[in-house]
């Protein structure tokens, strides 16, 4: 059989995954700014409806990322994504903040082992030396969502109304579960992969072995409930964890209120707000593909570990603190650039990922994930609800000052806390 490369097709199905994700997360940030209004929700009950998606859905990331150790792949993904997607289809038939805060919630609890899974998707398909910049190029696409799909967003909120909105990319993305379960295989499942190929994963770190069906002599690599405690009893664990939160706060804040911002801070027209939006995560978008590429030529020329995954989350965290600059300007395009540098720097830091896949015990690396993806959504949970009591007389100043400090507190996490990037190591059982 000739060398293969199937891996980039799985990193294109990573991608679109990814996409679908955030394009049912993100659609309420723009039919928000109608949605309370026909409904009747103010600022402080809107925060309650954009924290709840994280209620469920980062509470749940331990048991989610403990599935995804437990199941295999290719079906469990499909399953969620498809019934997350029903659930933004039900969205649009929501007429009062119970229901929407309950189909918030289950939206929150379908999509909850989806990164664990991707994190064990792409530490199967990809060696060491190539990790970053896949993590990297699948984790661009919820900036490039931010960034493209607002106005899609308005274009359909114009068209068939916010309740259309919710339906149509529903709609779509239960396309998309069909087209995951179709073409996704592990490994050692997909027919048409070449031996050339999965040598070079597997003898540049890929763990081609731990998913499908794993080797008769590695049943000390398959997932134990007794190393629960394994993800919570390391500082260098704790230290990505608190980083994940102090990224995911600046992160939320460009997912639920930064289009609120626009129109009632900064008095932008819905039409001008979907032009304006979607300039910093393009930022953000430049800053992860820039991250993860430094990153892996630092690892191929021979810089530690250490120093190449960090430099570009440590950079990333003091550009976010930049938003608060938004602070001292009257200028809409300031106001865009400071809020493009701090996204630049989310961007930077959003490789953090890799960190699960080098540090992580092997067998319980999916449990890992799920917990570092569950403090880093406590922001998820927090931000909203802050940022929502802080600005409930319209002036969002307050809320970019405790994200820029929430911000320096992650580069302080990552850079006394991490220490030495390497794989933490099980005893057998």
């Amino acid at each position: 059989m000739p060398r293969t490369q199937k891996r980039f097709i799985v990193l294109a199905v990573l991608f679109g995954c990814v996409w679908i994700n955030y394009m049912n997360r993100t659609n309420i940030s723009i039919a928000g700014t109608t949605m309370r209004e026909d409904i009747g929700i103010d600022m402080v009950k809107m925060g309650l409806v954009f924290s709840a998606f994280s209620w469920t859905y980062g509470w749940l990331q331990i048991p989610g990322g403990a599935a995804a150790d437990l199941f295999r792949t290719r079906p469990f993904y499909a399953i969620i994504m498809f019934c997350w997607s029903a659930i933004t289809v039900l969205q649009g038939f929501a007429n009062s903040l119970f229901s929407l805060i309950g189909l918030r919630l289950s939206l929150g609890l379908f999509q909850a082992p989806s990164y664990p899974a991707h994190n064990k998707m792409v530490t199967r398909w990809f060696p060491t030396n190539e990790r970053a910049t896949a993590i990297a190029v699948y984790t661009s696409a919820q900036f490039l969502v931010l960034a493209l799909m607002p106005l899609v967003f308005v274009y359909l909120m114009n068209t068939v109304t916010w309740r259309g909105l919710f339906i149509v990319t529903g709609a779509v993305s239960m396309l998309g579960a069909f087209a995951m379960y179709a073409i996704y295989r592990d490994p050692k499942d997909h027919a048409t992969v070449s031996r050339e190929e999965l040598d070079t994963i597997e003898q540049g770190g890929g763990l081609i072995h731990n998913g499908g069906e794993a080797r008769t002599d590695s049943s000390q690599d398959k997932f134990n409930w007794s190393d629960f405690a394994e993800a919570f009893k390391h500082r260098k664990l704790w230290g990505v964890y608190i980083g994940q939160f102090c990224l995911g706060s600046l992160f939320v804040f460009f997912l639920t209120w930064f289009p609120s911002y626009l129109k009632d801070t900064r008095g932008l027209t819905l039409e001008s707000m979907g032009r304006w939006v979607m300039i910093p995560p393009l930022g953000a978008f430049v800053g992860v593909l820039l991250s993860g590429f430094l990153s892996d030529q630092l690892v191929k020329r021979g810089v530690s570990a250490g120093t190449s995954r960090k430099v570009p989350v440590l950079c990333g965290m003091v550009l976010g603190a930049s938003i608060i600059g938004a602070n001292y300007t009257n200028s809409t395009a300031m106001v865009i650039l400071f809020m493009t540098i701090a996204l630049f720097g989310n961007g930077l830091a959003s490789i953090a990922w890799v960190f699960i896949s080098s540090i992580a015990p092997i067998r319980c690396m999916g449990l890992v994930g799920g917990v570092f993806n569950f403090i880093g959504n406590l922001a998820g949970i927090s931000l909203p609800i802050i940022v929502g009591y802080l600005a409930r007389d319209g002036n969002f100043e307050s809320g970019l000052i405790y994200i820029a400090v929430v911000s320096i507190v992650g580069f302080c996490s990552y850079l006394f806390l991490v220490g030495k990037v390497e794989r933490i190591e099980l005893t057998k059982q």
